[in-house]
């Protein structure tokens, strides 16, 4: 306990006050590893090599972290909100709550966004700009359970995130999942629906391209770092497509 409050007063007089401040803001409580929340928001694109195996002290490996606790404890608070649901429905409430676009939002609504680094040059690319900020904030939790363990991390979730920025009920009347519904149109028309991902880099970042085609005919196509997100993008430029070449098409949906 002493050591922790030590370690609070060194970091309010030191250069990374800032720092401090703005992680408690955002947090709610006082960060001791600061260097955890340093790293979780570099983005590769202005980290350093740290390992002769090529590892850089970006915050892909803290992002994967926080995206594994962020699913649990996101998939334990729905089970528990929605006792009698099944599992397609938690499935798919989890999904929405932990797309790239929503998590790009909460990271702008909590102002984690102001705090990353990244190479300005990045943001040139759409896709990348849509989850540069969304990769971090996974990559903060991360950092959060390693400096103050899973039930601190669980309350940022639940109480921060969830409770001030998430409106569940609402998010169940929501429509996200575009490729699904879409695979339900091909089979009720019974149409011929193909989706084809190319993969390609560009300045060290993945790109994927999803094209849609419909009696081997292109209807959608999008992209995105994320090969999911790219799927359902030109699944809903797909939808939006076909609804607007008449009645007939729309009814199926």
């Amino acid at each position: 306990m002493f050591d922790s409050i030590l370690s609070c007063l060194n970091y309010l007089f030191s250069a990374k006050r800032k720092l401090f401040q703005n992680i408690y803001q955002i947090t709610g409580f006082h960060p001791t590893k600061i260097t955890c929340y340093e790293q979780a928001l570099r983005h590769h694109s202005v980290s350093e090599k740290i390992h002769q195996s090529g590892t850089k002290n970006s915050n892909e490996r803290l992002e994967y972290l926080g995206d594994a606790i962020l699913n649990g404890v996101i998939a334990d608070y729905l089970f528990k909100k929605f006792p009698f649901k099944e599992e397609g429905f938690l499935t798919e409430m989890r999904s929405k709550i932990v797309s790239r676009a929503s998590l790009n939002d909460l990271a702008l609504k909590i102002g984690l966004s102001k705090l990353v680094e990244y190479d300005k040059r990045s943001m040139q690319n759409v896709n990348l700009r849509n989850s540069i900020f969304g990769n971090a904030l996974e990559a903060f939790i991360g950092a959060i359970f390693l400096d103050k363990g899973f039930d601190k991390t669980r309350w940022f979730i639940t109480e921060k995130l969830i409770r001030f920025h998430i409106d569940v009920d609402k998010l169940k009347e929501t429509e996200t999942n575009f490729k699904g519904r879409l695979i339900e149109y091909s089979q009720k028309l019974d149409k011929p629906v193909e989706f084809e991902v190319l993969e390609e880099v560009i300045n060290k970042q993945k790109i994927y391209t999803a094209r849609i085609l419909i009696d081997r005919v292109v209807f959608g196509e999008a992209k995105h770092t994320n090969k999911k997100q790219a799927e359902q993008m030109a699944a809903q430029k797909t939808m939006d497509e076909l609804k607007n070449k008449g009645e007939e098409i729309s009814n199926g949906f």
